[in-house]
C-alpha cells in the first residue's frame, strides 16, 4: 500500500507536546509536525505539516540524502598536485601546484600525509611558489558575518574547493603566572597573534571566558588582537576562529607541516590555474562520502555540508560549480523521488540561513524513503544519538531512551527543529519532523517540546 500523505484530523499535536505549548504560550500555528509509523499508511500525528517553516540545521538531512542517492557512499574527492618544473636532486626547479575538487574533509593530518607523500616521491625543496588552484568552484562574494555579525566563527567559513582544517584554528589559553600563554593548532607562521590578555581572579565564567577576539585587518585577516580579563580557573581553555584567507591559510599550513617533513620552501602564495596538459605527480583520496556525511550530521558542521552542495553541483551540471546548481541537483532530485518541494528552500544546503524553509511532509517523505533506500544504514547512522554522541550527547544522559533513537536537530534564533528516526520500547520504529518557529523557542522551549515528544513516542 502507498503511503496516505495527507494530514488526519484525528491525530494533532500529541498531548505531552500541546503541554510544552500551553506553558510556554507558543500558538499551534507555530508548529510543524508529522509523526509515522515506519510501514504504516497514514501518520500517527501530524499538524501544520504542509505550511513551510525554518528548519535550521535540519535541512542537512536533505543535502546528505540527496547526496548518498546521487553520488553513492562510496564517492571520494581528490585533491591532485602537480610541478611546472623538473626535480632534480630532490629540488623542484619551478611552483609546486594545489588543485581541490571540494574535498569537505582535509584535515590538517590528511594534509600532512599528502605532504609526507609528496617528500617520499623525492621532492624536498621548491624553488619558487605555492600555487593554489581552487576554480572547481564558483563560490560568490560573501560577507562572513553577514548570517549573525559573528565572522570569524568556525560555522561561518565560506565554501572553497582546496578547503584545509575549515579554514579554522584552535586557540588554547593557559594561564601562567600573571601571563596568559596562547598556542595555536594547527601553528601558522604567516599569522600574527597580539596578546592583550590579563589574568584575572574569581570562579571561572562570562562570554568567551573572558577574552575579546578581533581581527582589525578584514582584507588579509592575518593579525588577531586578544584582549580582556581570563579568570585563572578558566585554564586551560580553548575556542576555534577562522582566520586568514583560503590561500593564505593553506600558504601557512603548507610552510609548517612542510618544514616538519624536512623541506625547504621560501617561496609565496598565488592563485592559478593547474596544467591542462599535465598528469598530477600526486593525487589525495578523501574518506568516502559514507563517513563524511557522519560528521556533517552528527555534529552539524556547516562548511562541509555547504562543500556538498557544490560537489553536487559539479556532479549533475559540471564545473565550475555554483550554489544555484547545487540546489537544482537537490530539487530536481526530489521531484524524481516524488517528494513534494511545494514551499522548498534550500539556500546553502546547511541551515544556516534564515531563508530556507521546508515542510514536516517534505521532510518526512525524506526519511521514509531513505528507511527504505540501499543506503540507510549509512544515512541513519550518520545522526546523533541522544545520550551518547553528537549535538544530541547530553539529552536523556542515563535514562532508558538514551541511544533509541537517531536524530538531527536544528537551531538558530527563534528556530528549534528536529527530525530523525525513534525506535520504541516496543520494538516500532517511528519516523518524526517536529518544527518549532516562534520567538524564543531556541532558549528552550523548543528543546522541551521535543524532549516530551521523544518521550512519548518511546513509550508506544
Amino acid at each position: 500500500m502507498g503511503l496516505a500523505w495527507l494530514p488526519i484530523a484525528a491525530a494533532q499535536i500529541p498531548a505531552a507536546g500541546q503541554r510544552v505549548l500551553d506553558v510556554r504560550n507558543i500558538p499551534q500555528s507555530a508548529v510543524g509536525l508529522w509523526v509515522h509509523e515506519v510501514g504504516e499508511e497514514n501518520p500517527l500525528a501530524s499538524h501544520g505539516a504542509e505550511t513551510a517553516f525554518n528548519p535550521a540545521s535540519v535541512i542537512k538531512l536533505v543535502t546528505t540524502w540527496v547526496a548518498l542517492e546521487v553520488l553513492g557512499p562510496a564517492y571520494t574527492w581528490k585533491t591532485e598536485v602537480y610541478v611546472n618544473g623538473p626535480v632534480t636532486g630532490g629540488v623542484l626547479d619551478g611552483d609546486l601546484i594545489l588543485k581541490g575538487y571540494g574535498d569537505p574533509y582535509l584535515t590538517t593530518e590528511a594534509f600532512w600525509r599528502m605532504l609526507g607523500a609528496l617528500r617520499r616521491a623525492g621532492v624536498k625543496e621548491i624553488a619558487q611558489d605555492l600555487v593554489i588552484d581552487d576554480s572547481y568552484f564558483a563560490v560568490p562574494q560573501e560577507n562572513p558575518g553577514a548570517f549573525d555579525g559573528q565572522p570569524f566563527r568556525s560555522y561561518n567559513v565560506a565554501p572553497n574547493a582546496l578547503l584545509i582544517n575549515f579554514k579554522t584554528v584552535r586557540f588554547e589559553f593557559y594561564a601562567s603566572g600573571d601571563k596568559v600563554r596562547v598556542a595555536t593548532d594547527p601553528p601558522l607562521g604567516n599569522l600574527s597573534i597580539r596578546n592583550r590578555i590579563n589574568v584575572a581572579a574569581g570562579r571561572c565564567r562570562g562570554f568567551q571566558a573572558g577574552i575579546s577576539f578581533d581581527i582589525p585587518d578584514r582584507q588579509t585577516l592575518g593579525r588577531v588582537v586578544l584582549s580582556g580579563n581570563f579568570p585563572r580557573a578558566c585554564s586551560p581553555y580553548g575556542m576555534s576562529r577562522s582566520v586568514l584567507r583560503h590561500h593564505t591559510f593553506a600558504l601557512g599550513l603548507f610552510q609548517a607541516l612542510w618544514a616538519q617533513q624536512g623541506g625547504r620552501f621560501n617561496g609565496r602564495v598565488r592563485l592559478d590555474l593547474a596544467p591542462q596538459d599535465a598528469e598530477p605527480i600526486l593525487t589525495a583520496t578523501s574518506q568516502p562520502l559514507g563517513e563524511v556525511i557522519r560528521s556533517i550530521n552528527k555534529y552539524s558542521n556547516n562548511v562541509m555540508t555547504r562543500q556538498l552542495l557544490y560537489t553536487l553541483a559539479a556532479d549533475t551540471f559540471g564545473e565550475p560549480a555554483t550554489p544555484e546548481h547545487g540546489r537544482q541537483a537537490i530539487v530536481e532530485h526530489l521531484q524524481l523521488r516524488d517528494i513534494d518541494t511545494a514551499g522548498l528552500v534550500i539556500d546553502n544546503g546547511a541551515g544556516l540561513s534564515r531563508q530556507t524553509r521546508i515542510t514536516a511532509k517534505s521532510l518526512a517523505q525524506v526519511l521514509l524513503k531513505a528507511f527504505s533506500s540501499p543506503f540507510m544504514a549509512e544515512y541513519v547512522a550518520s545522526m546523533s544519538l541522544p545520550g551518547l554522541d553528537g549535538t544530541t550527547r547530553r539529552r536523556f544522559r542515563d535514562r532508558p531512551e538514551a541511544g533509541q533513537m537517531h536524530v538531527k536537530t536544528g537551531r538558530i534564533d527563534d528556530v528549534a527543529a528536529i527530525a530523525g528516526l525513534v525506535q520504541a520500547r516496543s520494538g516500532r520504529r517511528f519516523v518524526l519532523v517536529a518544527i518549532l518557529n516562534h520567538a524564543d523557542v531556541h532558549r528552550g522551549p523548543g528543546e522541551e517540546f521535543q524532549d516530551a515528544l521523544l518521550t512519548w513516542l518511546s513509550a508506544q
